[in-house]
């Protein structure tokens, strides 16, 4: 069971404040369809899906003990969206030995007309916060798509440890690892407070 709050803030130093809350499948469904069948959300695997597939899919996290969902907020508006899981709950328990204390995350951002210089990594320095914080993660674990070469420049930013290359459902994932240690030592030290 994932021990995790309902909403958790932080301060980036140079962008401001970074605000998460849990996701309302009722309320967030029709924002979150959008970001997911956006173009650049390719990695997601939801192209397809319609407001009722995003809607039940968040109804089944929010109703899970190992999985939790959280709608991103910056400068007051929903701008990202973080998801935190027990990886010996999920398809990574076949692909290496969990430890106590790992977490997995996915992050996504909001498509934006007028992008601003350095957020994605206050999103996920934000999230990382979120984990080792709020969660009290001792190691967060990932596996995004070996392809997709801006999360992988966003997840060594952040003190990410790609270990191999692994199958899972739809796609080859890079397994990488980052502790707290990790974590303080990596360019993201000192973006937060």
């Amino acid at each position: 069971m994932i021990d995790a709050p309902e909403s958790f803030h932080c301060i980036d130093e140079r962008l401001g404040d970074f605000g998460m809350r849990l996701v309302d499948p009722a309320t967030d469904a029709p924002l979150l369809h959008e970001w997911v069948t956006h173009p650049k959300s390719t990695y997601w695997m939801m192209q397809q899906a319609s407001v009722a597939d995003v809607w039940a899919e968040h109804e089944a996290i929010a109703a899970s003990d190992h999985h939790r969902a959280y709608l991103g907020l910056f400068g007051y508006r929903a701008r990202f969206l973080a998801e935190v899981y027990d990886p010996a709950h999920s398809e990574l328990a076949a692909a290496y030995d969990v430890a106590e204390g790992d977490l997995g995350m996915h992050v996504l951002t909001a498509p934006a007309q007028r992008p601003i210089p350095g957020f994605t990594r206050g999103v996920i320095t934000a999230v990382m916060r979120l984990l080792f914080e709020g969660c009290a993660a001792k190691r967060v674990v990932v596996e995004p798509d070996v392809e997709n070469e801006a999360i992988h420049r966003l997840n060594e930013y952040v003190g990410f440890r790609p270990e191999r290359t692994v199958p899972l459902a739809g796609k080859r994932g890079l397994l990488s690892f980052c502790t707290r240690t990790d974590f303080e030592r990596s360019e993201a030290k000192g973006a937060t407070r």
